[in-house]
């Protein structure tokens, strides 16, 4: 398949190189500083020996060329957003094949999907856009998922503050998360700077409060009233949801108990598949449905599917495609989105193949076919498509080539059968090019230069109808880890500026 090629022959990433004892004492104190801050904001492990993440000394610079190429990318992605939420209403409408929408919505409960079908949010898109990219040995960027409810917005942020304190050069300096956060909410409240924000955390995704609490208090430096919020903290009433605010940094002992504001956008950072779980949930998309509050990301399980790339690259639907996003779009992204095709167990004519799915040379005509592949011909990964509790944070993730051949087969049936309720993707697996970082051992007192995998994850925020890069963070695994992620053994650190204009590295 053809990819997007970057036309460079240096590698991407920090060169291996020998740290003088002068330089490696400036960077200590840097490294220390860091993690101190960390911990301070609850993100970093409270004893500072069990590890979120190790910290990079530096952060991980791009080529003037990817830059521009990551700048490209936001505007396509927002375009394919549109074409989705218009071809699913086309869909849904009988103007399109009505499969598209029915793939989409397989698993749903009706009133959700009656929800996200409402006038009230026709036009209604998310206001964050985080791809995964994969930058694989060939040098060009795979999405592996493209996330409208992304974590590490806050992270990013502070790393972002961190790293520019430290005087490194980081893409979007040491604001541009919080800006463009500020600036994506304030699209929602008429760009009026009187915005009370609430971002509102559910117990699944507990785990991302304390990132979203800084981020929060950051947002007062914008001028937000900004306050992060748990579903029972929402005070929901006829004329629209309310909450006691306090500014960051008021002693709760010494200031009197703050009255109720109105609030005027809700961020939500909860999951539409645990709506059953968070308390007041119907009352809060209610609000949002008679006007009381805008809501962002919407309440539309659609734009959250994995199974759109697969649609993306359904033969039927390419017309469709090229007549919303233009063709300069449409291949762009072609070069950007993985094959992908939903686990259907549906029976097929004798007649029938999966489009773009061989196996040996031969079309495929049925799934349960690849259950005979070998442990070479199954580079392939398995992934919920949304709508479930094992679709976010890698934890429903299954690779082919790293089971036996038995429990490929039993990984493939169980994809294949849940597919009523909790459809299942099939895509290629794309292996990590080889990269060069350090971090820094707190055990040890060091720089340790490793070699890993890279994941960039941009944070595309979007408003007046333009999404703009707000900062971009990066992951970097050791190589034996196949899936990318955040780990305690992966490097996350911000992308510096192109490497042209960063003179503040380390080395």
């Amino acid at each position: 398949m053809c990819r997007y090629a970057f036309d460079h022959d240096a590698d991407i990433g920090p060169r291996r190189a020998k740290v003088s004892s002068t330089l490696t004492d400036s960077v200590r104190k840097t490294c220390h500083a860091i993690r101190h801050t960390l911990i301070s904001a609850d993100l970093y492990d409270q004893d500072g020996h069990v590890a979120p993440f190790r910290i990079g000394i530096a952060p991980f610079p791009l080529t003037s060329e990817i830059y521009h190429w990551l700048e490209r990318l936001g505007p396509a992605l927002l375009s394919f957003y549109k074409a989705l939420n218009q071809m699913y209403h086309d869909s849904a409408t009988g103007h399109i094949p009505v499969w598209f929408s029915q793939y989409l919505d397989q698993g749903k409960p009706e009133t959700l999907i009656e929800y996200g079908r409402s006038n009230r949010f026709r036009f209604d898109l998310p206001g964050v856009m985080r791809p995964d990219l994969i930058l694989t040995d060939d040098d060009h960027f795979i999405a592996t998922e493209l996330d409208a409810v992304p974590g590490g917005i806050g992270l990013t942020a502070l790393l972002s503050v961190l790293y520019m304190q430290s005087g490194d050069s980081v893409l979007g300096g040491a604001t541009g998360m919080c800006d463009g956060f500020a600036r994506m909410i304030r699209s929602y409240a008429a760009g009026s700077d009187a915005v009370t924000l609430a971002v509102v955390v559910s117990e699944e995704s507990r785990d991302y409060r304390p990132e979203m609490r800084w981020l929060t208090h950051a947002l007062w430096h914008t001028g937000l009233r900004a306050t992060l919020l748990s579903p029972e903290d929402v005070s929901c009433r006829e004329d629209g949801l309310w909450a006691r605010i306090r500014q960051p940094g008021q002693p709760a002992e010494k200031v009197a108990q703050p009255e109720e504001t109105q609030i005027d956008v809700l961020y939500r950072f909860f999951e539409l598949f645990d709506l059953a779980n968070v308390p007041q949930s119907a009352r809060m998309l209610d609000a949002a449905k008679k006007r009381r509050v805008s809501l962002t990301p919407p309440a539309k399980t659609y734009l959250e599917e994995k199974s759109a790339f697969a649609l993306f690259h359904h033969p039927a639907l390419a017309p469709l495609w090229r007549r919303h996003l233009g063709e300069e779009t449409d291949l762009f992204l072609r070069q950007i989105f993985p094959e992908t095709w939903v686990l259907d167990p549906s029976p097929m004519p004798p007649q029938g193949i999966i489009p773009g799915l061989t196996f040996r040379g031969a079309a495929v005509s049925n799934f349960r076919s690849l259950g005979e592949a070998t442990q070479k011909e199954r580079h392939f990964v398995i992934k919920p498509s949304g709508f479930s509790e094992l679709a976010w944070g890698s934890r429903g993730v299954v690779m082919g080539h790293d089971l036996s051949g038995e429990l490929w087969r039993k990984a493939l049936d169980r994809a294949l059968s849940s597919f009523s309720t909790t459809p299942h993707v099939l895509q290629p697996f794309y292996k990590g090019k080889k990269v060069q970082t350090a971090y820094y051992d707190f055990d040890r007192e060091a720089v340790v230069e490793m070699e890993g995998r890279v994941r960039l994850s941009p944070y595309y925020f979007v408003a007046e109808g333009e999404a703009r890069l707000g900062g971009i963070l990066a992951t970097i695994c050791p190589l034996d880890k196949k899936n990318i992620h955040g780990m305690a053994e992966a490097v996350m650190v911000p992308c510096g500026t192109p490497l042209a204009d960063n003179h503040a590295h380390h080395y």
